[in-house]
């Protein structure tokens, strides 16, 4: 289950407690039941503090709101436990199934993974002239944003017009991209240099590492078989969680107009997979075991996800570097 499945089970459970007359609230819309990591204090894999934002109008306490949601929530497919925490968080911890459902489910899909399911139907965005703002515009057509009458595309301009003779296309879109609407791009030829400091590099390297390990395993005789195995090391966040996350990403990244919000994610989905890779493949005299198959799906999931969101932005993701 991805957060923005999670997102419409606990707006579900909102309609029908209202249904039930349980609560006596507006529900909320489906961007409104916003699902994040547990704060200090919390429990299992993620939270929401829906029943805060709806305590007031209900004229109950927030605890008592989030009461309503559990029980309408209790013994969902995919979740495992609902707890109330704190003044009234609702705290999810999913089955141990849910990280192969979810490798299951990217692999299945490939790089149209989170991806929407059309591009921009009502048309462009407004003609402009400025080169990232074309850029910006393009991007969106790409996620998926819908553009509203009159609605232009307004970033901070970029004063060097060769950035793309300079950087080549795939650089200078990162560069374009990769910085908020009201923040100067950084255009420097730092965006070349072939290291894991250059996040550009980072991601697309990770994505050439996810192609190799599947290349070495076939090598050792094994190929990769989505498993109940959870992430072997504590990686902060996890890889599952970064590839979990990536629709919703996506989703917001087009509501809110905001292709950066995409980049800052590959890069986070680019440093878990770094973390992880070592994990993947036996190491000297061990043999290729259930846990190494199901750890070369999540990478695969991982690499998939890097491929499909460079691809919204516009940008390659060579297999080798």
């Amino acid at each position: 289950m991805t957060p923005a499945e999670l997102s419409r089970t606990v707006r579900h459970a909102v309609c029908r407690a209202v249904e039930d007359g349980a609560l006596r609230v507006d529900v909320p819309a489906a961007e409104g039941v916003k699902i994040e990591r547990p704060r200090p204090g919390g429990c299992g894999d993620y939270a929401t503090g829906v029943a805060l934002r709806l305590a007031r109008q209900a004229g109950r306490p927030a605890a008592e709101v989030a009461e309503a949601i559990r029980q309408r929530i209790a013994g969902n497919h995919g979740i495992a436990n609902v707890e109330v925490t704190g003044p009234g968080f609702l705290n999810f911890t999913l089955h141990s199934s849910a990280q192969e459902q979810l490798v299951r489910r990217v692999l299945r899909e490939g790089v149209r993974y989170g991806a929407p399911r059309q591009t921009g139907g009502s048309g462009p965005f407004p003609h402009v002239d400025e080169q990232r703002a074309r850029v910006w515009a393009d991007t969106l057509v790409r996620l998926g944003a819908e553009p509203s009458p009159g609605e232009s595309v307004r970033v901070m301009p970029v004063g060097d017009q060769d950035v793309a003779e300079r950087l080549g296309q795939d650089a200078a879109r990162w560069a374009l991209l990769a910085a908020a609407a009201h923040d100067r791009p950084r255009t420097d030829a730092g965006l070349l240099v072939q290291h894991e400091r250059n996040p550009l590099y980072k991601v697309r390297y990770a994505h050439a590492r996810a192609r190799a390990l599947t290349r070495n395993a076939e090598r050792l005789g094994f190929r990769s078989a989505p498993g109940p195995h959870v992430d072997a090391l504590a990686v902060t966040p996890t890889l599952t969680a970064a590839v979990g996350d990536h629709p919703a990403v996506v989703a917001d990244a087009a509501r809110l107009r905001a292709p950066d919000r995409l980049a800052r994610h590959l890069e986070v989905t680019a440093e878990a997979l770094l973390s992880f890779q070592c994990t993947v493949l036996p190491v000297g005299d061990e043999k290729p075991s259930a846990a190494h198959r199901s750890r070369l799906a999540l990478a695969e999931a991982a690499g998939t996800v890097l491929a499909g969101g460079l691809s919204l932005l516009g940008i390659s993701a060579p297999e080798h570097l």
